[in-house]
């Protein structure tokens, strides 16, 4: 899948940057923007490229046959959304269990404008203690990278503001959808 990653992104006129710094086996990826299912497919080739064994929560309901084991040969973990059952504490435990783990979500939780991000993936990372790893996608640009890790320090507002710093600028295929 690397190769073919590689051919994809060359020929559609992509780059790759950035990647996980040496000695980091366990971080929480975020990316954003998210405002297109096509998204998913640049992101997943990027971990391709760069060989990130990364998992991604994706709702149940996307895992019928036959796209149910596709999804989890490339990274999905079915999630619940029905069920009262606390997902941060679900994914803390897969950190625990699991090396090397990067686990990517997208905090605006949905393709469509929101006012505020979910805040999960910064309550995991501070769960697990590892560090969270900046990742965008940028159209403009047609570039799709990894920024230097975030280690949260559980302040949020505060560690929030710079997390929104590194995303202004970054061009979501739909901008109108994309709100910090």
């Amino acid at each position: 899948m690397k190769t073919i990653s590689k051919l994809i992104y060359k020929l559609t006129g992509w780059k790759a940057t950035g990647g996980v710094p040496e000695g980091i086996t366990k971080a929480v990826f975020i990316i954003a923007p998210h405002t297109s299912n096509l998204d998913f497919y640049i992101g997943r080739m990027y971990c391709w490229m760069k060989d990130i064994p990364i998992k991604v929560v994706m709702k149940k309901e996307a895992f019928f046959w036959p796209f149910g084991s596709l999804l989890k040969k490339v990274g999905g973990v079915p999630i619940d959304r029905g069920k009262r059952t606390n997902r941060v504490d679900q994914i803390v435990e897969l950190f625990k269990v699991t090396d090397p783990m990067f686990f990517a979500l997208t905090p605006e939780g949905t393709r469509k404008r929101v006012n505020k991000w979910k805040r999960g993936f910064y309550f995991i990372a501070v769960k697990a203690k590892v560090p969270i790893l900046l990742s965008y996608i940028d159209y403009e640009k047609k570039e799709a990278g990894v920024g230097l890790p975030f280690y949260p320090t559980g302040d949020f507002e505060k560690d929030f503001k710079k997390i929104e710093d590194f995303y202004r600028g970054k061009k979501a295929k739909y901008p109108e959808n994309f709100n910090l």
